[in-house]
């Protein structure tokens, strides 16, 4: 807790990550609503973020926390600070698969 206020609090974000074929790397897609400037109607805007992700632990469809960190590359100025909910697991078991001809 001293070192956070010392340091003061970091940027964070909340999305879902759309994207973990990289090494290291996730890419999360934030969502926000905001109302229009002119027709004041609410719209969605979203952009995406690659964060740092040691483990590998995230994957697509997770939401997850992004902490704002030095840069770790040349786009890559985010961390990944915890998994906020997994994505659901949709699979086929093996025996379901088998084909027969």
């Amino acid at each position: 807790m001293a070192e956070e206020t010392k340091r003061g609090f970091k940027n964070e974000k909340v999305g879902q990550v759309v994207s973990a074929k990289m090494t290291k790397t996730i890419v999360v897609e934030v969502s926000r609503r905001v109302p229009h400037t002119l027709y004041k109607r609410i719209i969605s805007k979203r952009k995406k973020f690659y964060a740092h992700d040691e483990d590998g632990a995230a994957k697509v469809g997770d939401v997850v926390r992004i902490v704002e960190c030095r840069p770790v590359s040349k786009l890559k100025r985010w961390r990944l600070a915890e998994i906020v909910r997994r994505a659901a697991q949709v699979g086929a078991q093996p025996a379901e698969l088998d084909v027969k001809v």
